[in-house]
């Protein structure tokens, strides 16, 4: 039979205590949720403002160019097209850094314990996915546009072109705030359901 002294013994029954208690904490809450998940949807949620701040900086750029074109200045309207040429490139960074924590939110669903929070947040994380598809597709096409808009100034046709590329736009815009609307329901149910609500 072992014989241990009495520290060694207030060291072991310590440490059972405390195993047990981390084990008895994941199965008396069930709802636990792993930090990576939570740090990852924090970080995502600040990603996703910076990506409708860039873009409402690029509504703004749209209208500063259709101004100065009805003023007459091509010369304005062709360095103001340039300038959101390169602000328009942060869309699509920012839409890899949204899919970067959206795979860890993924790596994570698996440590979730409750299948009804796990199953809304899967949603949650599809209508993410569908969402960045649908930003890098809209990152392209206002790419494009300034881009037509840029040869325009220049003296050269392309009215056609601009007009079908408006309407990719608007309708990528749609699309992203379609899924950004559902990912948001998607998540609050998510919420409900780990707060017991």
């Amino acid at each position: 039979m072992f014989h241990f002294s009495r520290p060694t013994k207030i060291f072991i029954t310590v440490m059972t205590l405390g195993i047990a208690g981390i084990f008895g904490f994941r199965i008396l809450s069930p709802n636990s949720i792993p930090q990576e998940f939570i740090d990852a949807r924090i970080q995502g949620a600040i990603i996703s403002q910076n990506i409708v701040n860039l873009s409402n900086q690029s509504a703004d750029d749209l209208d500063k160019i259709s101004k100065l074109e009805t003023q007459g200045d091509l010369t304005g309207a062709t360095n103001a097209a340039l300038e959101a040429i390169e602000r328009s490139k942060g869309i699509r960074t920012q839409a890899v850094e949204l899919s970067n924590q959206v795979s860890k939110m993924t790596a994570s669903l698996s440590d979730i314990s409750s299948f009804e929070a796990r199953q809304a947040a899967l949603e949650a994380i599809s209508n993410r996915l569908a969402l960045i598809s649908r930003l890098i597709n809209y990152s392209d096409y206002l790419n494009q546009l300034l881009v037509a808009l840029e040869t325009k100034f220049s003296g050269k046709s392309g009215k056609k072109e601009i007009e079908k590329l408006l309407s990719q736009i608007n309708a990528e815009v749609t699309a992203v705030n379609n899924f950004d609307r559902q990912a948001t329901q998607d998540m609050n149910r998510f919420d409900a359901i780990v707060n017991g609500r």
